[in-house]
């Protein structure tokens, strides 16, 4: 037997020439390429970069693991995050004993400490249950005492002239309403990326434009291949939205079948942001609360959804009849709506499982892959108890140890106009971008945009930047500030006008150059 003694120097050639040879590379973060593929090795991998998987992700970032949520849009909030109707529901609806009923009311409770720490908008408002029918009134008490099964505080049932006291521009033909003073108001942008940017600090990776194609069973857990390559995981999350069913059924034999329900929605101009002050529903019917008119925490005014099943899983288009709904049946409980300011019109799918209930837990014959799917009304406000509780299950089957330097908060974007003429005078001393106004509709500096780019898990595109700092958002739609906004965004990310999307993609805005302008 003969030996070889190499230097550090001669090493190094031969053990890349043996790594080619062998087409086997093993890095020192846990990575590995076989056959050219590179193949990445986690802990924990959530698909799924909205509310429920945000708060999974940053849930699951207390504990010592490798973890990494993985979506294939280009940023988070881009499903049914960020179509909806931004209410954090009190809890009478769901029936008892479900996963609803109990993750409902525990994430309206757990809702106020969350903002707090992680510096995003949300009001208790209060939302009405409007009854106008005498003969509807069992109906009405029977949501009331479900709201009692749930544990939901403070319920009442209101007469016509409390109700009309409460809400002027009620229905004149309400003889009674439910009174529910723990609902809310929430942005669900600011709440989704919130959770992100938390999880982030906590050290979740994230992986955007990566897209799940095949999931393979291992004898220590599965292989996701996506479209960016291999990775390798103990556990898997699936909080994939409309898609879960897809990814479940990729690894059990029991299906399940996901619908995609479409919400058609009208927003209306901050002038009639006062038009009720409360969340104002119908009686709930069977495909769910009905048309509903609500303020916004940033003071419009939305009515909607309608409730239509569709084929489409990307089928996020308007339809005239949907919108012609809105408009009538949100009248019916709501008198004089001013919609003739409507700014904008939009839909967003919701994920209805036909058992009708969240679906959250191990998968019986797929150990090791647990369902966070049919994730549908009340999601937005349920996501704080099912990231808790999805973490709960990964945590005791992993037997995760916490950390002691969890970071618990997180500050939002600087907003100038929520400053004294003081302080924002001397925040404009100090950085002068939060003195240039980008966004007049909304009063959006560019010093807010700047910092929506720089953050943790910054914008990369228009509707990144729209959905951080609302620039966009007001009467004009972006008519005015988009190219400004393309411009600091060109800057910051040191990038071609040409690669500025509007949402990822194949979305680009600027495609050519005008010859008469050069």
């Amino acid at each position: 037997m003969h030996y070889l003694i190499l230097t550090e120097e001669e090493r190094r050639p031969v053990f890349f020439a043996a790594s080619f040879l062998l087409n086997i590379y093993m890095p020192a973060d846990g990575r590995k390429w076989i056959g050219q593929k590179e193949i990445i090795m986690y802990d924990v991998i959530v698909i799924g970069a909205g509310v429920s998987g945000a708060a999974a992700a940053r849930e699951l970032s207390r504990y010592k693991a490798r973890i990494c949520v993985i979506e294939k849009e280009e940023d988070v909030c881009c499903g049914t995050s960020k179509a909806n109707s931004a209410i954090v529901h009190a809890g009478y609806d769901a029936v008892p004993g479900s996963l609803k009923a109990k993750l409902n009311v525990r994430g309206n409770q757990m809702m106020g400490e969350l903002a707090k720490d992680l510096d995003f908008l949300f009001k208790r408002n209060g939302s009405l249950v409007i009854c106008t029918e005498e003969e509807e009134l069992p109906a009405l008490q029977e949501l009331y005492e479900r709201g009692q099964i749930n544990g939901v505080k403070d319920l009442r049932i209101l007469s016509r002239e409390e109700t009309l006291a409460m809400e002027p521009n009620v229905t004149d033909c309400v003889c009674a309403a439910l009174y529910a003073p723990t609902a809310g108001i929430i942005c669900p942008f600011e709440l989704n990326i919130a959770l992100a940017e938390n999880a982030c600090t906590n050290g979740v990776e994230f992986r955007f434009d990566t897209e799940v194609e095949k999931i393979i069973k291992s004898e220590k857990g599965y292989e996701l291949h996506t479209n960016k390559g291999i990775f390798r995981t103990k556990y898997v999350v699936n909080a994939a939205g409309v898609y879960a069913d897809e990814l479940h059924n990729m690894v059990s034999e029991k299906k399940i079948h996901i619908t995609p329900r479409r919400g058609d929605y009208c927003l209306l101009d901050k002038a009639a942001g006062n038009h009720v002050g409360r969340t104002v529903f119908a009686l709930p019917g069977k495909f769910g609360k009905g048309i509903l008119v609500t303020p916004t925490v940033h003071g419009n005014l939305l009515v909607g959804p309608t409730a239509i099943d569709v084929g489409d899983k990307e089928g996020i288009n308007t339809s005239r009849a949907g919108l012609e709904q809105v408009m009538e049946k949100a009248g019916l409980n709501v008198k004089n709506l001013p919609m003739r300011q409507v700014i904008t019109s939009f839909a967003g799918l919701r994920a209805h499982e036909e058992q009708g209930d969240f679906l959250i837990g191990e998968v019986e014959d797929a150990k090791r892959f647990i369902d966070c799917a049919g994730i549908e009304s009340p999601g937005i406000a349920s996501c704080p108890a099912i990231g808790e509780m999805v973490a709960q299950i990964v945590r005791d089957k992993m037997k995760l140890e916490e950390k002691n330097n969890f970071i618990s908060t997180r500050k939002g974007i600087r907003r100038p106009a929520d400053l004294s003429k003081e302080e924002r005078n001397e925040l404009i001393r100090k950085e002068p971008a939060y003195g240039s106004i980008v966004c007049r509709c909304e009063m959006i500096t560019e010093g807010e945009i700047i910092d929506a780019v720089r953050r943790p898990l910054g914008a990369k595109s228009l509707d990144g930047i729209k959905r951080r700092t609302r620039a966009g958002m007001g009467r004009c739609q972006s008519g005015f500030c988009s190219p400004r906004v393309m411009e600091i965004l060109a800057r910051e990310r040191d990038v071609s006008m040409f690669d500025i999307t509007k949402s990822g993609g194949k979305s680009q805005i600027v495609v050519g150059i005008n010859k008469d302008a050069l």
